[in-house]
């Protein structure tokens, strides 16, 4: 049975020893959360550090925040992060509250966060939401309330430079992630890996989800364009940036390993893009707004 822990349960667990619980069978089988109180304290410690909050869903039956922080010293990199479209992956909404807590946004770039898509799934522990549609796959053809609102919000933004989306997978042997980057733009996948290697055990299967992968790294070769049914990183690809990556946590490891893995992946990717901010913007062709 699932085990619901609190929303600062996480950081206080002791980190156990790095290897697979055996739990997941099936499915995932690990711990669920209290998305309402995870999301609250969100919005609390966002607000507290001047970021702007608002709700995605208009008419406010569904919960969900979305965040908008500007850079110091505009006009900066502009970086979107996305989590919890999967109400069975706990460790992306923790993740983004732990960057919270600890303050992990660089100053000088624009951020625009979205800490869970998918609230009401949380509440039943399962990938879908609450009515069985799976959100991730309705960003060609959306019908979803949570969907429609989403993409009605992204239509309002502006194209960003860099696209981060939480993610766990309750089959994998450690952290791994996707990296869309038609353009051939500065990768910024080592990086990532290399942090993550510290707090986390990596995939490096030669074939991750029915793909080819070389170092926990899968660079598919898809045109979105065929593909019926369209997951959050490729309406991104198609509408909003050109370089997009899904960050992978193992969920059959303990929620403390996953939350530190995404959260350790998340401000590599930032430091990493914010490094070398000249030939990344450059390169970027992003069109302002």
């Amino acid at each position: 049975m699932s085990r619901a822990l609190n929303p600062t349960q996480a950081e206080s667990t002791t980190l156990p020893e790095l290897r697979r619980l055996g739990r997941n069978c099936h499915g995932y089988r690990g711990e669920t959360i209290d998305i309402d109180a995870v999301l609250a304290e969100c919005v609390s410690l966002a607000r507290s550090s001047g970021w702007e909050v608002e709700q995605l869903d208009p008419d406010g039956k569904l919960n969900l925040p979305a965040f908008h922080r500007r850079g110091t010293a505009p006009p900066g990199m502009r970086i979107y992060v996305s989590a919890g479209i999967h109400g069975d992956e706990p460790a992306g909404p923790l993740a983004v509250r732990q960057m919270f807590l600890a303050n992990s946004w660089p100053g000088n770039v624009d951020f625009w966060v979205c800490p869970c898509l998918n609230p009401t799934g949380f509440a039943v522990n399962q990938r879908e939401n609450s009515i069985g549609a799976d959100l991730n796959r309705e960003y060609r053809r959306p019908q979803a309330r949570e969907i429609i609102a989403h993409i009605a919000w992204l239509e309002r933004q502006p194209c960003f430079d860099l696209c981060l989306c939480l993610h766990e997978d309750w089959e994998s042997k450690g952290f791994y992630l996707y990296e869309l980057n038609p353009d051939g733009l500065p990768s910024l996948a080592d990086a990532i890996i290399s942090k993550v290697d510290k707090v986390c055990p990596r995939d490096d299967s030669e074939i991750i989800d029915g793909r080819k992968a070389c170092g926990g790294i899968i660079r598919p070769d898809a045109d979105p364009r065929l593909r019926r049914d369209w997951p959050e990183a490729f309406f991104l690809l198609m509408h909003k940036t050109r370089l997009s990556y899904t960050l992978e946590a193992p969920s059959d490891f303990s929620l403390s390993v996953r939350v530190d893995a995404l959260a350790t992946a998340t401000t590599a990717a930032v430091d990493a893009a914010v490094a070398s901010p000249t030939s990344f913007l450059s390169r970027s062709g992003r069109l302002p707004k």
